[in-house]
């Protein structure tokens, strides 16, 4: 097929790209660059030999789209793009909800003007709240603490929506739980500007010497050793759980509008991490305890069950090969695409 992917060039769109190329679809690529590097798609290229259309187009100007998908024609979208930094999101909630709500509306209407009606959307796990229990279900409740997740919600909705007013739609909202690693080549990998957000990142930067510690917020959860325990899935089976989602649409035909969380089932906790990271890199990894972060819970891993029963798709990377090829791409590229 060929799939229009929007937020290509970010840290899960460019593993995406790879692996539809390597899959034999044709891609096109649209990115405003506001937190994301051209030199990620020079480098998908370099791993997967192929050509990537790319376009630098921020999805909220639907005339420069229209144009795209003229030029393009795709048959699928994959739709990445969006702001994701949960902190600032809190602080600038009507940025997130312009560009992530608003950006998606301008998407949907160029696609449904140029008849492409096949849509898989990046949301988050975030969409479940605080959950009463684990492993969390794909039908379990859906609430919100923060504006970040807000708007995977109200997008999530919106699509539910669209498909009700219209059955010709194909849609599959894909549940991530937390992404880490990098491709094993070490040529693609997460790059945050600034102060990273998420954990690993973090580590990876403290281990290559740009940070001086890690600060692990909470040591008196309700776990094993009190510290939050999280679902972390490898880039890479994340970006193949993207393939499979495309391989549905283009195999039923009519999909409807289907929910699948992509996770490993399994929880690892702060500190198991940082003890992770700290034999892949052959190094200890210094951190201090520090208080709770509001809105942070004790326990969150998936029950991927569903995707391997409907999509083929199940996480086949290990805790050891994440931190493994995160410290692969970070010490390799200790300023990430920057020069």
């Amino acid at each position: 097929m060929k799939i229009l992917v929007t937020g290509g060039a970010g840290y899960i769109g460019s593993h995406t790209v790879v692996e539809l190329l390597n899959a034999g679809h044709e891609v096109a690529v649209v990115d405003n660059l506001s937190n994301a590097s051209v030199r990620s798609l020079d480098r998908v290229e370099e791993i997967t030999g192929k050509k990537v259309h790319f376009y630098e187009v921020d999805i909220r100007d639907d005339v420069t789209l229209d144009e795209v998908f003229k030029n393009e024609q795709p048959e699928a979208v994959i739709h990445f793009a969006g702001l994701k930094a949960v902190g600032e999101s809190v602080e600038i909630p009507m940025k997130y909800f312009d560009n992530n709500i608003g950006g998606t509306l301008t998407l949907l209407h160029v696609m449904k003007k140029a008849g492409c009606k096949n849509m898989v959307f990046s949301s988050s796990a975030t969409v479940y709240g605080k959950p009463e229990t684990v492993p969390i279900r794909e039908d379990f409740p859906t609430s919100v603490t923060n504006p970040y997740g807000r708007t995977k919600l109200v997008i999530e909705d919106i699509l539910k929506d669209l498909y009700k007013s219209d059955p010709s739609w194909n849609v599959i909202l894909l549940r991530y739980f937390n992404p880490i690693g990098a491709h094993e080549s070490g040529r693609i990998g997460e790059d945050p500007s600034g102060i990273p957000n998420n954990l690993l990142p973090y580590i990876a930067k403290v281990a290559v010497g740009k940070l001086e510690k890690v600060s692990v917020f909470g040591n008196d959860y309700d776990t094993p050793d009190g510290t939050g325990v999280r679902d972390y899935i490898h880039v890479v089976d994340l970006a193949k759980g993207h393939i499979k989602a495309i391989e549905k649409i283009e195999k039923e035909k009519h999909v409807g509008c289907k929910i699948y969380n992509l996770g490993t089932g399994t929880g690892y906790s702060v500190l198991d991490i940082i003890e992770a990271f700290g034999k892949a890199c052959g190094k200890e990894i210094p951190y201090v305890i520090a208080g709770r972060r509001e809105g942070d819970v004790d326990t969150v891993y998936a029950d991927p069950s569903l995707a391997k029963e409907e999509l083929g798709w199940s996480a086949e990377y290990d805790l050891s090969k994440m931190c493994a090829d995160t410290w692969r791409w970070q010490s390799q590229n200790p300023d990430g695409y920057g020069e």
